[in-house]
């Protein structure tokens, strides 16, 4: 079986899978990760808690002993994906077994939490479910299972996750590229009556500004050039500073921006209400920090906004943006919309596009509105016909896509930095990105990658842009 057939929906990001090292005699671990960056980040360090076990990763999965499947639960109908998937790894698990090879299963991430028991009931062949807030204690799940038990850990840890995981060696850091996620903040507050998160991954957590810095200082000792911090709510996380002060994320994109060696920082994705002064100062004063924000509005209808329980009104998002601007002027802005909300009417659909229009995005994702059991806006009334919906989206990604067009076409002729991360698709070739997230190609050695180098834009096409090397 090959990983592609494992897919349970059109990924947001790229499975994680680490080539194994040298030497045969461990047992090897195949990872797929669905979703947010948040649960790349976690198979990363899910992958190094079992390095410490005797795991190593593998791209095979043909020769794995274990199997884990790391799930997001934002998609539509993503249990039920789940439930699919595991039924063609039963069939691997017994097709191994006959050869007299054991493999072991398990689901891990928001459909684990979201899920529980119901997963080893429906699915027998999985062996270990665990969630989000326990992955620290994967290693010891996977001991009981060894000894016939069949594990369950979705409780909320008491203990710090983070505290309990290894940092991988520099080795292998460097393995991993120049980039690198970091997670700082985890869970959400908000109750948006769309979401799951609050109920898959809790209420906001933020780790100690030790922690992190100590996190950040490894990663660019290990290589990384660019590091993006993560949380459900990025920007709500908080501190206690060195001498007792209360931070901000802005003040750690301070301190961060101080380590030496790291060239390049991010982070995503951020609630509008916590987008403070402080924050915004950084985009003003920080060249490290790159002119990149995501900033979800999800619609541009106040009375949807209400619905939604974004607790922010349209007009506000649009004087945030000013402010924003105003302190970076060439800050380039993602948003997310839904479309279809529960009782949202046609004049509600002309303000959100009314909204882009405003903004101005360089990039954007868009849904349809699909009811999340267990949310407020699944007990909702005057629920969208479908056609509405379909209609609405292809409207709304048009114009989504001429501004994301627009942009791409206003850097041709500009000279820019671009971060080399990887081999091209051409002989010959790099791929870096832009300090506005976009993939760039250029003609440059393989000794280059982790080089921030000046180039022109010269060209676009539908992803990425292409560049030559000043």
């Amino acid at each position: 079986m090959t990983k592609d057939s494992l897919t349970l929906d059109a990924p947001v990001t790229d499975a994680l899978q680490l080539g194994p090292r040298d030497g045969s005699n461990s047992r090897k671990v195949f990872i797929k990760t669905y979703g947010c960056q948040m649960n790349v980040y976690d198979s990363t360090r899910m992958s190094d808690a079992l390095a410490r076990d005797g795991y190593e990763s593998t791209e095979d999965m043909e020769e794995a002993d274990l199997v884990l499947l790391n799930t997001c639960h934002i998609r539509e109908k993503a249990a039920e994906k789940v439930y699919s998937a595991l039924g063609r790894l039963r069939e691997m698990k017994k097709r191994k077994a006959a050869d007299g090879r054991e493999m072991m299963i398990g689901v891990t991430g928001c459909v684990a939490q979201a899920e529980g028991e119901e997963i080893l009931r429906r699915a027998p062949a999985v062996d270990v479910v665990i969630g989000p807030q326990t992955y620290h204690r994967l290693p010891d799940a996977l001991r009981r299972a060894k000894e016939g038990q069949r594990v369950v850990d979705t409780e909320y840890a008491i203990e710090d996750k983070f505290e309990h995981l290894p940092i991988a060696e520099k080795a292998k850091i460097r393995a991993r590229g120049v980039t690198a996620f970091l997670t700082v903040q985890e869970g959400c507050d908000k109750f948006c009556t769309f979401c799951v998160v609050p109920y898959t991954r809790g209420s906001e957590v933020s780790r100690p500004v030790a922690q992190i810095v100590e996190e950040a200082e490894k990663l660019v000792d290990g290589g990384v050039r660019e590091i993006t911090l993560l949380g459900q709510n990025v920007n709500a996380w908080h501190g206690i500073g060195p001498k007792g002060e209360a931070w901000s994320l802005g003040d750690l994109l301070y301190r961060l921006a101080e380590i030496p060696g790291l060239a390049r920082l991010r982070y995503t994705t951020s609630h509008p209400r916590d987008m403070d002064d402080r924050l915004i100062g950084a985009h003003r004063d920080l060249r490290t920090l790159m002119p990149y924000l995501h900033l979800p509005v999800q619609a541009g209808s106040d009375r949807i906004l209400k619905a939604m329980n974004r607790r922010h009104t349209a007009a506000e998002y649009l004087t945030l943006v000013e402010k924003i601007r105003a302190a970076r002027p060439d800050i380039a802005l993602s948003g997310d919309f839904i479309v279809g909300f529960p009782g949202e009417t046609d004049q509600d659909f002309e303000d959100t596009l009314r909204l882009i229009e405003e903004v101005n995005y360089a990039q954007a994702f868009s849904f349809k509105y699909s009811t999340r059991p267990g949310t407020p806006g699944a007990e909702l009334k005057d629920q969208v016909p479908e056609e509405f919906k379909t209609e609405r989206l292809e409207r709304l990604q048009a114009l989504l896509l001429r501004q994301q067009h627009a942009f791409a076409e206003a850097c041709v002729g500009k000279t820019v930095d671009i971060l080399l991360e990887k081999p091209g698709r051409m002989p010959g070739q790099l791929i870096g990105r832009s300090p506005w997230l976009q993939s760039v190609n250029v003609d440059a050695k393989a000794s280059q990658i982790g080089d921030i180098i000046n180039v022109r834009i010269t060209g676009t096409s539908t992803n990425s842009l292409f560049a030559e090397l000043l």
